[in-house]
């Protein structure tokens, strides 16, 4: 059976990263994986998406619209932005924290957190809000994000946590490889 991550947010917070871990934790378990990035203006703050798709008889690395089993978004605009790839009975897991878009900043208006948690509680199954802000405080870096979230995406079944600590062995350099863990193991 098929699993369908959507892994989305905003140039620069690690989400290319952690789909790359996630692709790696799944070849490492033997499973088929198909990935790719739509990546854009990310270099100035535009939206990223990355699809992972994991299992047999899958034949693009695009998860089509009402597919996704997951979504794990950076950035809680972004979760909404890309709701319409979820799949009824599907699952979102989002950083709380709004990055506000420069057209926001320039037209005096901005999103709000709160609304767009409660839109997400409307379209999902079941959402899990992340406060990455406390979780990178404690952890002691701002750069572990990524990890926070595919660990607290460990929560839904469909990722294994033992896995994706393998995988960081693989793609992270040697002096951080314990702090993603640690990440990792952030959200039980």
């Amino acid at each position: 059976m098929a699993k369908n991550i959507l892994i989305c947010g905003v140039g620069g917070q690690g989400t290319v990263l952690a789909a790359k871990v996630l692709s790696q934790a799944a070849i490492s378990g033997g499973e088929h994986v198909l990935s790719a990035e739509t990546i854009g203006m990310a270099q100035r703050g535009g939206s990223v998406t990355s699809h992972v798709r994991i299992g047999e008889d899958i034949y693009s690395p695009l998860i089509p619209k009402g597919q996704a089993d997951i979504i794990i978004s950076f950035e809680a605009a972004e979760a909404a932005r890309n709701a319409d790839y979820l799949k009824k009975g599907g699952m979102v897991i989002v950083n709380k924290k709004i990055v506000q878009p420069t057209t926001a900043s320039l037209t005096g208006k901005t999103f709000s957190e709160d609304t767009m948690i409660e839109y997400l509680n409307q379209v999902a199954d079941k959402v899990i809000s992340v406060d990455t802000d406390q979780a990178c405080s404690e952890l002691g870096s701002s750069k572990v994000v990524n990890m926070v979230l595919l660990g607290a995406a460990c929560k839904t079944g469909l990722i294994n946590r033992d896995d994706l600590k393998a995988a960081l062995k693989l793609l992270v350099k040697p002096d951080f490889y314990e702090l993603n863990c640690r990440a990792v193991d952030y959200v039980k």
